[in-house]
Formats: structure tokens, C-alpha cells, sequence
């Protein structure tokens, strides 16, 4: 399951709403850029509280997505270009039915591997300028999903995503993602368990689950 990375992109924090920043706005990088530990080099993020991190170091967002955007907004200048939702990997081919929580990827030098959905924000309907987007990524679970990275190395736009190991098929993001954010889903304390033992998941998202778990009885 590979599929080419069509530009790696990264931002700084940037004045977003009154006085309050974010780095969602980014821009591809020309030529090769170093995947350290805590991310893409150059780019950063204004909330360290809940954006960044080890566990949540490069964000991948599907550019398959972002047709059904386009429909349903009516069209916006945002998606005519990368970035759009503030992710670090434009590509297509991979969702989050494909992909699964622990899949480790090899892309240039470094690998990667899916550490956690990504659990949409105002911002989103900020940039945007439209309610109504968070509750569609939570119906149709079309969240995207981070990487931790396991080995720092280079790469660049035209490089293969590729995946090279897969221990948990069993819970993809979209699953993980409805489990725990779905408001649709009845709390389910069997696979609230299951997704809080899972190793490879982000120690925010075991916890969570966790309590959500013993919350459901």
C-alpha cells in the first residue's frame, strides 16, 4: 500500500483570529526537508497544548477528501492549493479506511508511524469561514490522522509513502475515530477497552478511551 507524496508542507504561527495565532497555513517546501522527532524542519505550531508533539509530529490529511469539500462548500480558493486543512503530507490513495493505528511508513529517509486520528477544531471552520464542517468530519469520520516518527532521515515531494510493517489491522483510524468522537455512536465499553490497550496509539487517546470505557459501564 504506497502512494506519492505530491508536497511536504510546513508553516509558523501566524495571527489567525484577534490576537490569537496559528501555523494551520502552510506552504510546500522546494527540495528536500529533515523529519526530526517532533516533525517537519520549519514548521511549528502556536498551540502546544493540543497540536505537536512527539506522538503527533507530522499530520496527513487525505487530498482524496478534498472533492467532497469542493461539493459540499460550494467551492473555495483554499482547496485549489496544498494544505488546506494545515496538514504536513499532500497525497492521495490513502484514507482512513486504508490506513491503520501502528502502520509504519518509510518515506525518504525517515519512518513513520500512525500514532492517532486527528480530532478537528474551530480552526478548521475558522479558516474556512463555515459552520457546519466539524460535525461532517465527525459523522463521516474523515478526520485524518498523525505520525510519531520513529526514525529522522530527509525527503521531499515526488518521494513514496510506503508502507513497510502493519500490526493492528483491526483498528483503522475511521474506526478509532468513531469509537471515541463519533456523537452518533452509542459508547461501546468492549471496544473503548480494546482501543485504550492499544500500544501503538497516542498515550492522549488511551486515557481517553479509557475513561471513556469505564464512563460507559
Amino acid at each position: 500500500m504506497n502512494c506519492r507524496v505530491e508536497a511536504l508542507c510546513v508553516g509558523q504561527p501566524e495571527i489567525f483570529r484577534g490576537e490569537e495565532l496559528s501555523a494551520i497555513g502552510k506552504h510546500p517546501v522546494n527540495g528536500q526537508v529533515r523529519i526530526t522527532f517532533t516533525g517537519l524542519e520549519g514548521d511549528a505550531q502556536a498551540d502546544r497544548v493540543h497540536h505537536g508533539g512527539v506522538d503527533m509530529a507530522v499530520h496527513h490529511y487525505p487530498h482524496d477528501h478534498y472533492a467532497g469539500w469542493e461539493e459540499w462548500l460550494g467551492g473555495h480558493e483554499l482547496l485549489s492549493r496544498p494544505a488546506a486543512f494545515g496538514e504536513n503530507i499532500r497525497a492521495g490513495g490513502l484514507t482512513e479506511r486504508d490506513v491503520c493505528i501502528g502502520d509504519r511508513f518509510r518515506l525518504g529517509g525517515a519512518l513513520l508511524e500512525v500514532s492517532q486520528p486527528r480530532k478537528p477544531c474551530w480552526k478548521i471552520e475558522h479558516r474556512f469561514g463555515r459552520k457546519g464542517m466539524l460535525a461532517r468530519i465527525l459523522r463521516s469520520h474523515i478526520c485524518g490522522w498523525y505520525y510519531r516518527v520513529i526514525e529522522e532521515g530527509m525527503a521531499e515531494a515526488g518521494d513514496t509513502l510506503e508502507l513497510i510493517e502493519r500490526r493492528e489491522s483491526d483498528w483503522p483510524i475511521a474506526r478509532a475515530f468513531a469509537t471515541l468522537l463519533d456523537p452518533t455512536s452509542a459508547p461501546d465499553g468492549e471496544n473503548l477497552r480494546a482501543l485504550a490497550a492499544l500500544e501503538a496509539l497516542s498515550s492522549d487517546w488511551r486515557k481517553k478511551a479509557a475513561a471513556k470505557a469505564e464512563n460507559s459501564g
